[in-house]
């Protein structure tokens, strides 16, 4: 079991604090973990067995519960007259209305409740209206670089090269991970994904009409893979419906915007917003993809050599997510910052490259940085050791170094 101390030291704080705690992320990144964790934590504590009720949606023995009244009637019974009940409802987006479930135990004296879903929908719509200043969201990913040492207890430099083939899902970090083995481990991940959230939504749509079918997952993993192979470039929904179409696919703008939601939705791939630096505000054309994790994307496109580059981006931004940043693609005039961080006001700007001993690449990635006017911090990040140095106040680390803490 791995231990993931950061989310777990996450819940530890909000305990007791009258808020639902909602964990999300992609499916198999640990949710389910963490609350066995946390459970545990509590015993330790001193909190008593018949005090913590836990239900796991995606266990048969549960599935009379898939009825929201039925659910809240054995919470109900479970509930210990004075004292507290801690209650845990993993995959909670199985159960249709499960809001009005939610809602009603929120109102409850002595009731502390934490729930977990592998998509975003859940958090939207009603849930939303219902809760909205009565939950906090712990958004969990796979395991950082730094985790994913730690678990494998692999050096540094064969640690990264297993990092970027593999990605970071939990059970991969230890499991024997030969080629065969992690190609049919992701291949399940990505078909479940697909598989059951189109599920999950379809359900659901029953009772939103404001949201249209989706039932093509031959589409769903065609639109996939051409995000995967276009991560860290701009896209819009007209560029993927204009490349489907030359691939002899007739389909509507709405249409792929709808599929693109569900990938997002589903925790596999994040967004990220253009950002005018000079003006302060976001811009509404050419966003970018992130793909959650490496190894789905070595396992979604077809095998051919990758742009490194592109790779080293995807997991600085979503380094960057963890450490609590909002992430944008940064502009300034007609040229690009890799990332534009924000958090409480203040910004870091970040470039990401592969090596940066060439003259004219050194040249290339320091340049945009140069034409930032404001004070805030601007860090390079490169894999070579060589160019490591502060450069008129524009410092270049090593990325490994910085993905684990000891670039100071």
């Amino acid at each position: 079991m791995v231990v993931r101390k950061e989310y777990l030291d996450q819940l530890i704080q909000w305990k007791d604090e009258q808020v639902i705690k909602v964990v999300t992320g992609i499916r198999r990144c640990g949710k389910s973990t963490l609350l066995t964790q946390y459970q545990d934590w509590l015993k330790e504590s001193g909190i008593s067995e018949e005090q913590i009720v836990s239900i796991n949606f995606e266990e048969l023995e549960y599935e009379e519960l898939l009825d929201y009244k039925k659910l809240y009637a054995y919470l109900k019974a479970h509930l210990v007259a004075g004292a507290k009940t801690y209650i845990f409802l993993d995959e909670i987006q199985k159960v249709v209305a499960f809001e009005k479930v939610v809602d009603s135990l929120y109102v409850k004296p002595d009731v502390d409740i934490y729930i977990t879903g592998s998509n975003a929908y859940m958090l939207s719509g009603d849930l939303a209206t219902l809760l909205t200043g009565r939950y906090v969201e712990i958004k969990m990913l796979p395991l950082s670089f730094r985790e994913f040492l730690d678990v494998t207890k692999l050096d540094k430099e064969r640690g990264f090269a297993e990092f970027m083939r593999t990605g970071g899902l939990p059970y991969l970090a230890v499991m024997d991970r030969t080629p065969q083995k992690v190609e049919t481990y992701l291949e399940g991940i990505y078909n479940t994904v697909i598989v059951k959230d189109i599920e999950d939504r379809q359900a659901r749509k029953e009772s939103d009409p404001t949201k249209r079918k989706v039932t093509d997952i031959t589409l769903l993993k065609t639109i996939a893979k051409y995000l995967a192979s276009v991560v860290g470039s701009p896209i819009s929904i007209r560029s993927i419906t204009d490349y489907l179409i030359s691939n002899g696919r007739k389909v509507s703008p709405n249409t792929v915007d709808d599929y693109v939601e569900v990938l997002t939705e589903s925790f596999i791939f994040y967004p990220a917003e253009r950002f005018d630096i000079v003006g302060k505000q976001l811009l509404k054309v050419n966003k970018k993809m992130y793909i959650v994790d490496l190894g789905l994307r070595n396992h979604i496109l077809p095998r051919r050599n990758y742009d490194l580059g592109f790779s080293l981006e995807n997991l600085v931004y979503f380094e960057l997510l963890r450490r609590g940043y909002k992430v944008m693609i940064g502009k300034v005039g007609n040229t690009e910052v890799d990332f534009v961080a924000e958090k409480q006001g203040a910004y870091t700007y970040f470039q990401v490259t592969a090596d940066m001993t060439a003259e004219e690449t050194f040249e290339r990635e320091m340049r945009p940085l140069t034409l930032i006017r404001d004070n805030y911090e601007k860090i390079v990040l490169t894999a070579d050791h060589l160019t490591v140095g502060n450069y008129n106040g524009i410092h270049v680390k090593n990325l490994s170094d910085w993905l684990l803490g000891t670039d100071q």
